[in-house]
């Protein structure tokens, strides 16, 4: 066998593995970081040493990276997203969704909801569909674990922080055909997650990171 092909189903073996392993739980939630390794999950090229684990999180901390979930072949379109996020003072961070990997840069594809409860460069707070649907109250606070939901069916966005939705948003294509500033590939489509260490001076912990597909 061609030694490039057997590293290539050895891989793709892996991750239908991972994928096999991730059971339901009995709301339907299936876990997608299980608190020891990075298990189904890929650090892009630039600068991977800004994620690590400590204490059963994923710590963002460090020059733009991000970190994609590719434990699962099947790309998510809907879902009910559930995860716990810490933010430390002065921190931006991010959650994309309808995203796929990437080696460098922002993610051009899928949308961003903000991680971010005192970031003094950017208005946009926890919460915000990035662009699309901005929070400009944080409903969180820094040092404090919180809930973070994101749901998507069809063309509806809800996200929810600590069981309160903060941000509403359905995408209309002909509204957003006319509208400057929104890449083309910012779009409710299908995809996977990723999430984002945004800068040298921003720390943002996860964990307990699940999610269901919804029909």
């Amino acid at each position: 066998m061609n030694r490039v092909i057997g590293m290539a189903l050895v891989a793709l073996a892996t991750v239908v593995g991972v994928a096999a392993e991730r059971k339901p739980d009995a709301e339907g939630f299936v876990t997608l970081f299980d608190g020891t390794s990075l298990d189904g999950w890929k650090k892009a090229a630039e600068n991977p040493d800004s994620f690590r684990l400590e204490d059963g999180a994923i710590v963002a901390h460090g020059p733009r990276c991000h970190l994609f979930y590719v434990g699962d072949p099947q790309p998510f379109k809907n879902f009910h997203f559930v995860c716990e996020v810490m933010t430390r003072p002065n921190s931006n961070g991010g959650i994309y969704f309808h995203t796929k990997y990437q080696e460098t840069n922002w993610p051009a594809q899928g949308h961003e909801c903000q991680v971010n409860n005192s970031y003094q460069r950017d208005p946009q707070k926890t919460g915000s569909i990035y662009k699309v649907a901005p929070v400009l109250q944080p409903p969180a606070k820094d040092n404090e674990w919180f809930k973070y939901e994101i749901i998507v069916q069809g063309n509806h966005v809800v996200v929810k922080i600590n069981d309160q939705v903060v941000a509403d948003y359905t995408e209309d294509p002909e509204k957003l055909a006319g509208q400057k500033g929104i890449e083309p590939t910012r779009r409710i489509g299908e995809g996977t997650f990723a999430l984002q260490a945004h800068d040298p001076g921003s720390t943002v912990y996860y964990r307990n990171i699940r999610v269901k597909r919804l029909p």
